[in-house]
């Protein structure tokens, strides 16, 4: 009983745990009880060793036996791609019928624009251009801005009722009948542009100055690239494929998320400083207007329809060129160039270039309609 006793009164001393004992072991390296040195200074080695014991003891305890991999130059590559990638054309995919169905639809477009809009005695476009004339008193200025508030509510309009049109009467339908509206109008704005480009004020003339004209041709052929993504699917276009609203997200896209808006300003810049007139400035005016508007209303357009994943892609692109690239958000992969050596890209070149040489037809055909 007195050893009991005894023993009661003896303190109890526990025995370190395993990971109290590794701390210790990890402490007492590089010299001293705790790490210090001669004259009780910390070395650097001791700080080091005495922190990798603190990473060590608190993994083990936590049972966390994976080791998190650090930044590397792997960590810098492009994320997975939430939206399409843009200008795929897989030729073992394509169907001969589908490009034969496209040639015939194209050539019967053509044919029906022809003698129902453009033909002065069987097309109304004549009789359109000469009412917007007789509403404006013969302004130029006033007409182009009253084809391009035309254009602007017809084309945005059916773009926005797009999803409750295609509920209605189908994807193909619909883009029939947005294309039927559109394209009349459109083409009217543009040969009245050619047509009196040069009218009102003139109010520079640089066309002289050594370098001009290298610029605006640089500017000019560089915006289609930007102006017309819709080449990426020529079919659905046409309505041979079924219209879809697609959130592409490389190629060009990467650059700007509106390449439209973009385009558009470079092409309103390049020859609204060529041609140097008031009707060319409020030309672009109206034009910028509307793409500025296309900004906001596409933004929308592609939330309500995807959702979380087009936030996803507005955070990884901008509006304005190579801003999101600057700030980080867009990281372009190592061959990103090869997202243009495709074939969409190649027919918009071959059109870029068709239509600068083809320049004095536009202006031919465009006169002989005398709108």
């Amino acid at each position: 009983m007195a050893v009991a006793a005894q023993c009661l009164r003896c303190p109890i001393v526990a025995r370190p745990s395993i990971a109290q004992q590794r701390i210790t072991k990890v402490n007492n390296l590089g010299g001293g009880a705790r790490g210090f040195g001669i004259g009780g200074a910390p070395t650097s080695i001791s700080r080091r060793y005495h922190g990798l014991g603190r990473v060590l003891v608190f993994a083990r305890v936590s049972n966390k036996s994976e080791v998190l991999p650090s930044a590397s130059a792997d960590d810098q590559s492009p994320p997975p791609l939430v939206g399409e990638d843009s200008a795929v054309f897989e030729l073992q995919s394509q169907k001969l019928s589908s490009w034969l169905y496209f040639t015939a639809i194209l050539a019967a477009v053509t044919v029906v624009l022809y003698f129902a809009w453009l033909d002065p005695t069987t097309g109304y476009g004549t009789a359109y251009v000469d009412w917007l004339s007789t509403l404006t008193n013969n302004s130029p200025e006033l007409v182009i801005t009253a084809m391009l508030a035309i254009f602007a509510l017809v084309h945005s309009g059916l773009a926005s009722f797009r999803d409750r049109g295609e509920q209605l009467i189908g994807e193909r339908a619909y883009r029939v009948v947005f294309a039927g509206l559109s394209l009349p109008l459109a083409v009217s704005a543009v040969v009245y542009f050619i047509n009196h480009r040069y009218e009102g004020a003139q109010l520079w003339h640089v066309q002289d100055v050594p370098g001009v004209h290298q610029l605006v041709w640089l500017l000019s052929f560089t915006s289609f690239f930007f102006l017309y993504p819709s080449t990426f699917n020529l079919l659905e276009v046409a309505a041979v494929d079924k219209p879809k609203l697609h959130m592409w997200e490389t190629g060009i896209m990467r650059i700007t998320r509106h390449p439209q808006m973009v385009g558009q300003f470079m092409w309103c810049f390049a020859h609204t400083l060529w041609i140097g007139s008031s009707f060319t400035l409020t030309t672009s005016i109206g034009l910028l207007a509307h793409h500025l508007f296309g900004v906001w209303n596409g933004d929308r357009r592609l939330s309500l329809r995807y959702g979380d994943a087009f936030e996803t892609v507005k955070q990884r692109t901008s509006v304005v060129p190579f801003v999101a690239i600057a700030q980080g958000r867009q990281k372009l992969p190592r061959d990103f160039y090869k997202e243009f050596l495709r074939l969409p890209y190649l027919i918009i070149t071959a059109l870029t270039l068709g239509a600068y040489f083809s320049h004095p037809l536009l202006r031919l055909g465009s006169s002989s309609l005398h709108w």
